[in-house]
């Protein structure tokens, strides 16, 4: 077996073991379910259907970063992840971390455009256009999840979750940040090979 062929088996162990450790004496077990319940359901559809449809290394690849960033949220919160380096040298004035990882969120618009096209249920155009607006679709689902969440579970528990950090735009820019990371996405997907298949 080629070295490429193993990185989806690489992430794989990668994403466990993460997940493993974000188990481990969490912050908050009641929000550690409810970020991780999403992240396990994506991880487990993707080895459940290897066999039968193996995206791209680099579809895995982006996919792996939501997956890795999500599990270290779940175990500090997002609020709480260890980022301040970032926060003073940008001299932000909140954990920023949580907009990378909606960012990464966009990731999955590649691998959505990818879906559609190498099985032939779109062109390519149409398919990039299919990626983003799931993406967007997710966006806003989520933010309706988390809002619910926090209505329902209140508390710390509910705080924590929604990750506003006082932020009364958090939701929006959170959409905002995975829909630019769909973008970002689709620019590198433009320059695929799927890209020219008809």
């Amino acid at each position: 077996m080629a070295w490429q062929q193993r990185i989806p088996h690489i992430l794989a162990v990668i994403i466990v073991a993460t997940m493993v450790w974000s188990f481990i004496n969490p912050y908050d077990m009641r929000v550690w379910w409810a970020e991780m319940t999403p992240i396990l359901a994506i991880f487990i559809g993707l080895v459940v259907t290897f066999r039968k449809f193996q995206f791209s290394n680099t579809s895995y690849v982006l996919m792996s970063v939501l997956l890795i960033m999500h599990t270290i949220g779940a175990h500090y919160t997002f609020a709480r992840v260890p980022f301040e380096w970032v926060t003073e040298l940008f001299d932000f004035e909140r954990n920023h971390y949580d907009r990378i990882a909606h960012f990464s969120v966009g990731f999955y618009a590649y691998a959505a455009a990818e879906l559609l096209v190498r099985n032939k249920w779109a062109r390519p155009v149409t398919a990039m256009f299919f990626g983003l607006f799931f993406i967007m679709a997710i966006a806003a689902s989520y933010e309706i999840i988390e809002w619910q969440f926090a209505v329902i579970e209140g508390g710390d528990a509910g705080i924590e979750f929604l990750g506003s950090q006082g932020d009364e735009w958090d939701a929006q820019q959170d959409m905002l940040a995975d829909t630019l990371g769909a973008l970002a996405a689709l620019v590198l997907f433009w320059f695929s090979k799927y890209r020219r298949q008809s």
